[in-house]
């Protein structure tokens, strides 16, 4: 009984989650942030968190370690907020996700695993009227 529950519940999840599909760009391309730092799309991880869904717009920024010596804390939230307006707000569908996270990262890495030796910054933005309000954890 718990397996066919398990399988129902994955089945459903995926199901769900099936507007996603497409999020990801056949081809990389430079992204244009305020700050003019170099960014590309790295991958969109779905999760469903006790707060809804969450999806996580993960993009490449491989001179972060430089930009984050030189940019304002509001500077380098205005990269983050335009990747979410201009990038994550066009690509998500029903279920509409109830927080975006935007990351930046220095050099990919694997979901939720630390790497000390990459920068990484990220914020999080409720989908809002299409527009993307920062949302304090």
């Amino acid at each position: 009984m718990i397996a066919r529950v398990s399988a129902f519940a994955a089945l459903a999840s995926g199901m769900a989650f099936a507007g996603f599909a497409e999020l990801a760009p056949l081809e990389a391309q430079e992204l244009s942030v305020p700050s003019g730092q170099p960014v590309t799309f790295f991958e969109t991880v779905m999760d469903q968190p006790a707060m809804g869904v969450t999806a996580r717009f993960r993009f490449l920024a491989p001179e972060l370690p430089a930009y984050l010596e030189r940019l304002s804390y509001e500077e380098l939230e205005a990269d983050l907020s335009s990747l979410c307006v201009s990038y994550a707000l066009p690509r998500i569908s029903a279920p509409e996700p109830a927080m975006i996270v935007i990351s930046l990262s220095s050099a990919p890495t694997e979901f939720g695993t630390p790497d000390p030796d990459v920068a990484q910054v990220f914020e999080a933005y409720r989908p809002m009227g299409g527009s993307c309000e920062w949302e304090a954890f």
